[in-house]
């Protein structure tokens, strides 16, 4: 996990690597909260946008599967790759749940604001059972945005393009997309650059 503190206010900024995200989403407790988690870590909503899904926002197109965030940040439309397993677990709760197409998928409180609340406070359970487990103080910093943070610096581990990255994740703005997402290097380009240096 990296870290980094915010310029301006307490806390931090956290990345995680691919294996403490799987950490995170083997941890999730019930349908509802891997549909919560797993948009936000999985396709980079902001936790606002993960309470706004419903079922008629997962669409197949001739990319692969996608959801649709109707209304991101600014009120802007974009589409996210969402991953196959999570899109088909989103399908089986709405037909389990009778959940209408127009409907959320987080149905665990009656306003958008008490979801992303409800959001909220399961990821603060799910931190502290890690940081209990791992010994990792990092895990106390964990917020629903650090998801959506890791998703894009997960994605440019794997190799896609920034641009691309920028544009599934709704960022216009390179300077803010690398000061507020990309401001650290992944644990893996450190192991890399270490390998370059002798005496380490």
């Amino acid at each position: 996990m990296r870290q980094k503190d915010y310029p301006t206010h307490d806390g931090r900024r956290v990345w995680l690597t691919a294996d403490e995200a799987e950490q995170l989403m083997s941890k999730t407790d019930g349908t509802e909260e891997k549909l919560a988690f797993g948009l936000a870590l999985r396709c980079g909503l902001r936790v606002e946008e993960v309470c706004s899904v419903t079922p008629v926002d997962i669409v197949d197109t001739g990319a692969g599967e996608y959801v649709r965030v109707q209304e991101g940040k600014g009120n802007k439309y974009r589409e996210a790759p969402i991953p196959h397993a999570l899109s088909e677990t989103a399908s089986a709760f709405a037909d389990v749940g009778d959940v209408a197409p127009d409907e959320t998928l987080i149905r665990s409180e009656a306003t958008p604001s008490s979801a992303t609340r409800w959001v909220q406070r399961r990821l603060e359970r799910r931190r502290d059972e890690l940081r209990s487990e791992t010994k990792d103080e990092g895990w106390r910093f964990v917020t629903p945005h650090d998801l959506r943070r890791t998703w894009g610096q997960l994605l440019l581990d794997d190799g896609v393009e920034p641009g691309m990255v920028m544009e599934w994740g709704g960022w216009e703005d390179w300077e803010t997309f690398r000061e507020h997402y990309l401001g650290v290097y992944s644990v893996a380009k450190q192991r890399e650059e270490r390998g370059k240096v002798g005496f380490l």
